[in-house]
């Protein structure tokens, strides 16, 4: 298994000469991490995670390609691709939420969570699903809820976010206790912020004996070298 970072929150997943892309998001090279895939997963339903317009291309582009997200923004992507005209978008946009599994793009995915991490008490509440791929690559989309019941090798830490603060971070990767551990939703941060993030991880990491180490945007990545 392979994973490509575009920027902030979304990767590309590679296995068996097959392609999966998680959270386009409008922070991310979308052309490029849409190129080649057969199914699209969405955590939930902000903009840096799913930018709209460039989805509904590439689905109008490739009558093969399908989309999971949470139920009701399956809904909303759905009433919007079939006022695009897109073909046969009722069968290929689906609707999860945790505890469910099926297969795309060739690998076995499983969804885990539930909710958005809270912001602030005024603000909505938002569904979130994070998404373990192939018995291997867990990605949590905009929530430190560890999930039950899988053992995670590789772990995408998302790194900065007015959701989060670096102690939450640490314990959130110190629990799940990945082997592997590469962070992302870092799209904000300047040069400074990165090294600063990278510092505490690293350092913990370390610590516990687990990996630690910054993806670098657009470089193929092995899980299993």
């Amino acid at each position: 298994m392979e994973i490509i970072k575009f920027n902030h929150a979304c990767i590309k997943v590679q296995s068996s000469n097959r392609a999966l892309a998680i959270d386009p998001g409008n922070n991310s090279q979308l052309d490029e991490a849409l190129d080649g895939v057969e199914a699209i997963l969405v955590t939930h339903e902000h903009p840096d995670h799913l930018d709209l317009q460039p989805v509904l291309r590439a689905l109008a582009g490739n009558p093969e390609l399908t989309l999971h997200a949470p139920v009701a923004l399956a809904a909303r992507v759905l009433e919007a691709a079939t006022a695009a005209g897109v073909h046969g978008a009722e069968e290929r946009i689906h609707g999860v939420g945790p505890g469910a599994s099926f297969e795309a793009a060739g690998m076995e995915i499983s969804t885990h969570g539930g909710m958005h991490a809270m912001i602030h008490h005024s603000l909505p509440g938002v569904s979130n699903i994070g998404y373990f791929i192939g018995h291997r690559l867990f990605h949590p989309g905009d929530s430190y809820q560890v999930p039950e019941g899988i053992a995670i090798l590789t772990l995408l830490v998302p790194a900065h976010a007015p959701w989060a603060k670096i102690g939450e971070t640490i314990e959130f990767m110190s629990i799940v206790g990945a082997a592997q551990n590469f962070p992302i939703h870092d799209g904000l941060l300047n040069e400074r912020g990165l090294a600063l993030v990278d510092g505490h991880l690293g350092r913990v990491a370390a610590e516990r004996g687990l990996d630690y180490r910054r993806i670098p945007n657009g470089e193929v990545v092995d899980l299993e070298p």
